[in-house]
């Protein structure tokens, strides 16, 4: 049996939520999804345990996203622990600070369940250099943001 990977998403809409699941459960790995439904819960869950993987939404009660990752990186705890912000929005200004504040990918939400399977197996493969800072045109997971902004 493969090696079971935390993943932690911070995510307040139930439909994006299933929709991460869904192509969660079509991956060649053994993942356990864990859900904070806001930022203040998702503070309190990462007190208790540090997931392998965080996806966190930009838009959410309580405490969004964007001071999230600031709070998550100004932690040294939480220094080794990948962090995929997963948004609807597009506009640079919020990409450009969830890359200042540290997060280590920008993932809009795609429209096809095999869209996002495609882009977590990347994210999931071993080879993946969690860690890794990448420049800022490597930064986004979906090159049409790009085009577009």
């Amino acid at each position: 049996m493969r090696e079971l990977t935390i993943a932690l998403i911070a995510e307040d809409d139930d439909d994006d939520y299933q929709f991460f699941g869904l192509a969660v459960a079509e991956l060649p790995y053994n993942i356990k999804l864990k859900r904070a439904e806001n930022g203040e819960k998702l503070m309190r869950l990462l007190e208790e345990r540090v997931p392998d993987f965080l996806f966190l939404d930009i838009l959410m009660p309580c405490k969004n996203g964007v001071l999230c990752i600031k709070e998550i990186r100004a932690n040294p705890r939480y220094d080794e622990m990948p962090v995929i912000m997963y948004s609807s929005l597009t506009d640079m200004r919020n990409i450009s600070l969830c890359y200042e504040y540290g997060a280590n990918w920008f993932i809009q939400k795609p429209v096809t369940v095999p869209d996002l399977r495609d882009i977590l197996k990347a994210i999931f493969s071993p080879g993946w250099k969690k860690a890794n800072l990448p420049p800022l045109s490597e930064f986004i997971a979906n090159k049409q943001i790009l085009k577009s902004a």
